[in-house]
């Protein structure tokens, strides 16, 4: 919801912050006394086309600035992180004008005002000037029939079923467009693999290779330097062996003596078992070193062989292996490419048939869910005044030859239609309000109180599962009164149970339903008009509800009328979930 409007410096406004409550939020105030300027500060904030000449005069710049609360929705938040802005429980909405620029800022993060329309189409629906009217986007009119008729199941399985198709198509494509390529690299792809599988280079074979040929290049000196480190540690005359053994029969008797010495006799006996063992290993060690030099020859010839396939195939030995294996795939399809066409194509008309049926199901629901709607919104729109109005969801594929959805026809050929992400149904609302006239998309119906009315008759059949918060209606009393103004005031509060709602109106009959009333005032201050709202008070807002009444004389007659008005509005539902 919209918690807070702050605005400074913007047309009549010098500075003011407006709080707005979670029902319904009334608008009054005498003509000219600048609501139109509020809502056109609230636009600024969702996205429209800055107006330099909207600065307040003798200021630099107009500051305008929406609160909103309970905006981390899952929606607004992957929007937010995708342009790297960190999503917040309360989301913050600047828009800053200066002659010849402005500036817009989300949570404190400079953006782009494409991406405040964004953000706005998520959270607010205003209705009045065609501006930001969900309903008049016959692209929203799907998504809004599949919302009411609880459709989200089988459209996610119609999307998965989309999404297969999509991908095995890529995959067909690509496989075609290589067709002629592997056909050409065939040759080589068979020179590359007899090349290589000649020398059968094996994982890990170069490093052992190369640790193989340094002791071979050095076993003289292994052979030398093992015989003289054997010697002395074990066979010369004065060994280091035997040294330990003499210093060992020592200590044992110090210990006899002294017991402290006892640790250092357990270092000399682990010391001289050390050497020892040492000894041993580099006597091993000698009578196993080779002369080889065919062996030796071998290795270079086979590091030769490997050296020249990294060379050509990579680099390494390990881009070689990675090599082989890749054209060795490419190899084998360009030998079977057709079998590997068939079994692509046979997983492709499987999917295609699924994607067939899950479309179908979708759309017969559709159907079924487009006759509920069509009653219930003539019924409003009968409640609301407009008795004679005819409501319609018309439904249209798109023919389409190379189309991946098939239907059976009876006693002919199935037809193809185009496949979308959301079905096969392109779906627009079509309307008329007047006997004998043709019904006409919903797009093009009057502007003005009309629109604002059949928006109502359509948020009211659709609330509950209408994904946007804030509802903000404009001149929705043009051209209504009496009974008909108060269905309106009766709908807007029901409405007010699943949305948060802003309403300008000039109508008794609408303001009594109130949860919250502002009067926005045109006052005279150091000799300059300027525009401000204030909160009623409840006495202050029977009085006003009076003064739209009676006029500017209010009598306590109509002061009286206006509390009984008041009085008879029910309370509000307490399952609010705005």
């Amino acid at each position: 919801m919209l918690r807070t409007l702050y605005i400074r410096d913007y047309a009549l406004i010098e500075e003011l912050e407006v709080e707005f409550g979670s029902g319904l939020n009334i608008l009054t105030g005498e003509t000219g006394a600048g609501k139109s300027i509020l809502i056109g500060a609230l636009k600024m904030i969702l996205g429209e086309r800055a107006d330099t000449d909207m600065i307040r005069s003798g200021a630099r710049k107009a500051i305008v600035e929406g609160i909103f609360d309970e905006a981390d929705t899952p929606r607004l938040k992957a929007l937010l992180e995708a342009n790297a802005i960190e999503p917040l429980p309360q989301l913050i909405v600047r828009r800053e004008i200066m002659a010849g620029q402005s500036r817009a800022f989300i949570n404190d993060t400079p953006a782009s005002v494409q991406l405040l329309r964004d953000v706005a189409a998520l959270l607010i629906d205003l209705h009045g000037q065609h501006e930001h009217q969900s309903l008049l986007r016959t692209e929203t009119h799907l998504e809004l029939l599949d919302n009411f008729g609880s459709l989200g199941g089988l459209r996610e399985t119609y999307q998965r079923h989309y999404e297969t198709v999509a991908r095995l198509m890529r995959e067909r494509e690509a496989l075609m467009a290589r067709r002629r390529e592997l056909q050409e690299q065939k040759e080589r792809y068979a020179f590359e693999i007899e090349e290589i599988d000649r020398v059968r280079p094996q994982e890990g074979e170069e490093e052992a290779l190369e640790a193989e040929l340094r002791i071979l290049e050095n076993a003289e000196h292994l052979y030398e330097a093992t015989a003289r480190l054997y010697e002395m540690l074990y066979e010369s005359e004065n060994a280091v062996h035997d040294q330990l053994v003499l210093a060992r029969n020592e200590l044992q008797d110090l210990v006899r003596i002294d017991r402290s010495f006892e640790e250092a006799l357990e270092e000399i006996r682990s010391a001289q078992i050390s050497v020892a063992e040492i000894a041993k290993f580099l006597q091993d060690y000698n009578a196993r070193i080779e002369f080889n030099p065919e062996r030796l020859e071998a290795i270079r010839s086979r590091l030769v062989e490997l050296e020249l396939l990294k060379r050509k195939y990579g680099g390494t030995l390990e881009a070689v292996l990675a090599h082989r294996a890749e054209i060795g795939r490419q190899y084998a399809l360009a030998v079977d490419f057709e079998g590997a066409l068939e079994r692509l194509d046979q997983q492709l008309g499987e999917a295609l048939q699924n994607l067939a049926a899950a479309a179908q199901r979708l759309s017969v629901k559709r159907h079924e869910v487009a006759e509920r709607i069509e009653r219930a919104i003539e019924a409003e729109l009968a409640v609301l005044g407009m008795p004679a109005a005819q409501f319609e969801v018309r439904f249209t594929r798109r023919a389409d030859p190379e189309g991946w959805i098939m239907l059976p026809v009876p006693g002919r050929e199935p037809e193809r239609y185009a496949a979308f992400a959301t079905g096969m149904d392109q779906v627009e609302f079509y309307l008329t309000t007047n006997p004998g006239e043709p019904l006409r998309p919903l797009v093009r119906v009057a502007s003005g109180g009309e629109v604002s009315r059949i928006m109502l008759a359509l948020k009211t059949i659709l609330a509950k599962s209408d994904r946007l918060p804030i509802l903000v209606f404009d001149e929705i009393d043009t051209g209504i009164s009496g009974a008909i103004a108060h269905r309106v005031g009766e709908r807007l509060h029901e409405l007010a149970n699943y949305h948060q709602i802003i309403a300008i109106t000039h109508l008794p009959q609408i303001a009594a339903f109130g949860d919250v009333h502002f009067l926005v005032e045109k006052i005279l201050e150091a000799g300059r008009a300027k525009t401000r709202i204030r909160r009623l008070s409840d006495e202050e807002r029977a009085h006003q509800v009076a003064a739209l009444m009676s006029g500017a004389a209010v009598t306590e007659a109509a002061l009286e009328s206006a509390r009984e008005l008041i009085r008879q509005v029910a309370p509000r539902e307490p399952q609010r979930t705005v």
